[in-house]
């Protein structure tokens, strides 16, 4: 007998969240008692704030260096029109996930998908909170450790990886920034859904990061879903959300 197993799930975003977990911030501007110098400015051509009585604009001529340089404890955004301002961008680009008709001996999957950027930060870390997939009060058990597909076993589970059993998902793209040549991306996947064809899920849990301003980089969240033959059969859903956080 075929147990019928159908599952939804929708995705959301907290498109900014700010937390200062250490006291340095790399947004400082040089200051003294008495003077301070509005973003370091090196050469000719370039002007951030050109202003008349009624208009201002940015200018720039000239311009050799754009991007950003960073060493272990310190980093820097070249270009005469940066921005002192730090922000971040999420953006969920896939958000409705269907597992399809499961059975005991066949496993459920489908994927998600979400962009992040950050600027001027340390870093962000994003996380997923939410419920497993849920009928009539009976909650699928969550791989609660990293742990591969075993149909006949309830089990709930994503990872960030690109996946061959089943064929599904795709590793982090750093993406270009504009003009350069190479990726200003720095995002990857986390500890415990890093590890192609091996699941995990825990709500608030961190499942990716990076450990700098970062350019866009866009990630594939994978969902397995299996059940036993005692699993009552009907439409599991549930809601979850990534929320990404700056971190300084």
């Amino acid at each position: 007998m075929k147990i019928q197993t159908l599952f939804r799930l929708s995705l959301t975003s907290v498109a900014f969240a700010l937390t200062c977990g250490v006291a340095v911030t790399f947004a400082q501007q040089s200051s003294s008692s008495s003077y301070q110098v509005n973003e370091v400015f090196f050469g000719t051509g370039g002007e951030l704030n050109a202003c008349s009585g009624s208009y201002c604009s940015k200018q720039s001529a000239g311009e050799l260096t754009v991007g950003n340089t960073k060493g272990n404890q310190f980093q820097a955004q070249a270009g005469f029109n940066t921005d002192r301002i730090p922000w971040l961008e999420i953006d969920v680009t896939k958000s409705a996930v269907n597992l399809g008709d499961i059975t005991p001996t066949s496993t459920g999957y489908d994927y998600a998908s979400f962009t992040v950027k950050s600027y001027l930060a340390h870093g962000y870390v994003v996380q997923i909170y939410g419920s497993t997939p849920t009928n009539s009060g009976h909650a699928i058990t969550p791989l609660a450790t990293a742990g591969a597909i075993n149909p006949g076993t309830e089990q709930f589970g994503i990872n960030l990886r690109d996946n061959t059993a089943p064929n599904i998902g795709a590793d982090p793209v750093q993406r270009p920034d504009g003009t350069l040549s190479g990726p200003f991306s720095f995002g990857t996947y986390a500890t415990g859904y890093n590890t192609p064809d091996t699941y995990k899920y825990v709500s608030g849990d961190v499942i990716a990061e990076s450990l700098s301003s970062s350019g866009y980089t866009d990630y594939t969240i994978s969902y397995i879903m299996n059940i036993t033959a005692i699993t009552p059969g009907g439409t599991y859903t549930t809601n979850q959300s990534v929320v990404a956080t700056s971190t300084f």
